[in-house]
This record gives C-alpha cells, sequence and structure tokens, in this order.
C-alpha cells in the first residue's frame, strides 16, 4: 500500500512538471496556438504581431491579354511591394467566377475581395454610372484619365457603398468602336436592320437602337460564336478585346468610331475593406491608383499599333466622322442628364 502511494505520488509529480515545462515554452509544439490558413479577405496573424496579412480575390471579366488583367496583375505587385509581402491577391479572369451580377453580388456578401466591374453594368444599378457612357464626351484616353481624379467622378464612385461596395477607382481600356461581320457601316443610319452585341446598359442599347439597329446583351464568352454563327451582325467593342478575343477571325470591318469611353470601375467588398486598419485601407488606395494610371497610359499610347494588328489580320478599319453623331449625343443629353443630378454635373463639367 505504501509502495503504490509513493508511485502515485511520482506519478503526480512527474505530470507537473511536464504541465511546467509546456506553460514555460519548453520545446513542446501547441498546435492550437499555430494561425488557422487565411480565407480569402481575411486578415491572419503576420510574422509582426501588429500587422495582419491577406490573401485576396480579385475577378473580372476579360482574358489574361486583355489590358484590364494587364492592370490587374499591376495592382497585385504594387500590393505586394507596398505591404512589404503583407498582402497576395489572386485573379480570376475570364468571367471564371460568372457574369458581372455574380461578381457583383460575391463582393457585396465578401466571398470576393475586388472586382473591375464594367461602368456599362453598374449603369443597370447605380443610374449615374450612365454619365461615362455620354457619347464623345471625351477627346481621348488622356482627357479621360484626368477625368477620373474630379469630384464628380469620385461621387459616382461613392454612390456603391448603398449596395455593401467600395468605388475604389476607374480603369480604361480604349474607347469603344465598331466591329461588323459583313457590311461595312460608312454612316450611323447603315445600321439600320443590324443585331448588334451591346453590354446590356440602357445607354448603349438607347444609342444603338436610335440609329435603327436591334440590340443583344450577350455574355462576353459567347460573342465570338453568335458573330460566327449569324446570330448577331457585329458588336460595340474596343480594340483592345477585339485582338485578345481574336473578333478579327469572324468580322470584316472595323470603325474606330471611339464613340464613348470604357471604364471599368475598380470595387472592393465594403465589408471586408472596412475591418482594415487605416494604414491598410491607404495602401489598397495607392495600389489602385498607380495601377489606373499604368493601363490609361499603356492603352493611349497602343492605338495604331492595335490599328494595324487587326488590319494585317485580314480587317478593314476606317474612321467615321464624329460629327455624324451629334444628333445622339444631344438625345443622350437630354434624356439622361435630368434623371440624375451626378450625370447632370458630369455633362456640365466634362462637355466642351
Amino acid at each position: 500500500m505504501k509502495r503504490f502511494k509513493k508511485w502515485g505520488a511520482s506519478l503526480i509529480s512527474v505530470s507537473l512538471l511536464v504541465l511546467m515545462t509546456t506553460a514555460c515554452g519548453g520545446g513542446a509544439t501547441n498546435t492550437s496556438s499555430q494561425p488557422a490558413p487565411s480565407q480569402p479577405g481575411d486578415a491572419a496573424p503576420s510574422t509582426d504581431a501588429a500587422k495582419p496579412t491577406y490573401n485576396f480575390k480579385l475577378a473580372h471579366i476579360t482574358p489574361p491579354t486583355h489590358m484590364w488583367h494587364l492592370a490587374a496583375e499591376k495592382f497585385r505587385d504594387e500590393l505586394d511591394q507596398r505591404s512589404g509581402g503583407r498582402m497576395k491577391l489572386e485573379i480570376y479572369p475570364s468571367s471564371q467566377l460568372g457574369t458581372e451580377a455574380d461578381m457583383v453580388q460575391q463582393i457585396a456578401s465578401g466571398s470576393v475581395d475586388f472586382g473591375f466591374i464594367t461602368a456599362a453594368y453598374l449603369s443597370s444599378r447605380a443610374p449615374s454610372y450612365a454619365a461615362w457612357l455620354a457619347p464623345y464626351a471625351f477627346k481621348d484616353l488622356d482627357e479621360a484619365n484626368k477625368a477620373r481624379k474630379e469630384e464628380v467622378s469620385k461621387k459616382i464612385l461613392g454612390t456603391l457603398e448603398e449596395q455593401g461596395l467600395i468605388g475604389l477607382d476607374y480603369f480604361f481600356a480604349g474607347q469603344r468602336v465598331m466591329l461588323f461581320k459583313d457590311k461595312e457601316v460608312l454612316k450611323p443610319e447603315d445600321m439600320a436592320g443590324l443585331k448588334l452585341r451591346v453590354t446590356p446598359s440602357p445607354p448603349l442599347t438607347d444609342f444603338y437602337k436610335s440609329a435603327g439597329a436591334a440590340t443583344e446583351g450577350l455574355p462576353l464568352p459567347e460573342v465570338y460564336s453568335a458573330v460566327q454563327t449569324g446570330v448577331i451582325d457585329g458588336m460595340d467593342m474596343d480594340l483592345d478585346a477585339t485582338i485578345s478575343n481574336k473578333y478579327y477571325e469572324v468580322v470584316k470591318y472595323g470603325a474606330v468610331t471611339n464613340h464613348m469611353v470604357w471604364p471599368a470601375v475598380a470595387m472592393a467588398s465594403k465589408a471586408n475593406f472596412d475591418k482594415m486598419p487605416e494604414e491598410d485601407k491607404q495602401i489598397i488606395r495607392e495600389a489602385i491608383d498607380a495601377a489606373a494610371n499604368f493601363s490609361a497610359t499603356t492603352r493611349a499610347g497602343q492605338e495604331e499599333e492595335f490599328k494595324k494588328t487587326l488590319s494585317d489580320n485580314g480587317m478593314k478599319i476606317y474612321e467615321i466622322d464624329s460629327k455624324l453623331f451629334e444628333p445622339y449625343m444631344k438625345q443622350f443629353d437630354e434624356k439622361y442628364g435630368p434623371t440624375d443630378p451626378l450625370i447632370k454635373e458630369f455633362l456640365d463639367t466634362f462637355r466642351k
């Protein structure tokens, strides 16, 4: 009995020693103290305990060769550099996460952190974005890039907050041109009876319908086959996407009208953004600004190169005088200006 008591006392002593050694960090691994794998957009413990790390997701609709994807890569690199490696970004191009409507829903819910969403799509959710679709509001991309810094442009970004989104900036991918499968359109009236793919947006559909065209709101991945099979006769597009999606294989004519600039809106999940420290929010703002400038300045210098590439691939590339579209400019201003104070302010600011 005494031997049993001595053995029991010894066992208790050893157990207490082990517990004390573990508590003092004596080489034992406490797996419960290891950080859990980071979820998209979640802050995870950093090696510097004072600063969190992030694994972000960004989605957009264009292929990896398009300027918006190159801008997303620039944003990723800027985040990594400016945060000292604390911010990582995974990019999902080519509508991998669904349509623009799907992406916006995912961003608002916080399952995706960032997106580049066209102003055309957003005009169906936040009417003031229609301002960016005003025909011939800007002479070129340089003017449009300067316009993104104006107060009215920032006010338009601010309208997204009520939808659980943070509007960060604008990314430009050239100006809009018109592509036609078989018919050389030389004036607006020549579009009468044609069926054209247009991003679903009231200002865009109004613009083409006023010239007598019918419009189809096809998702971007379906456009190539729709032209090829004759479902549509052409499309509203930019030169960058015409090349990256190889539309020159299925259309013969490209009218370089440059009738609208084409911004994507860089947006963030409000739920995820609001819980970040102010220092990290500022890093994101600065990284987005650098990527937006990269996008506009790079794309502005590619216009002649893109025209030549399309000509070399068999397309007839030509221009249509902007004066022929003056009645449609007036129609837009008269219809949309009174509908929203920010649209009116936009037109008053930028119409020359």
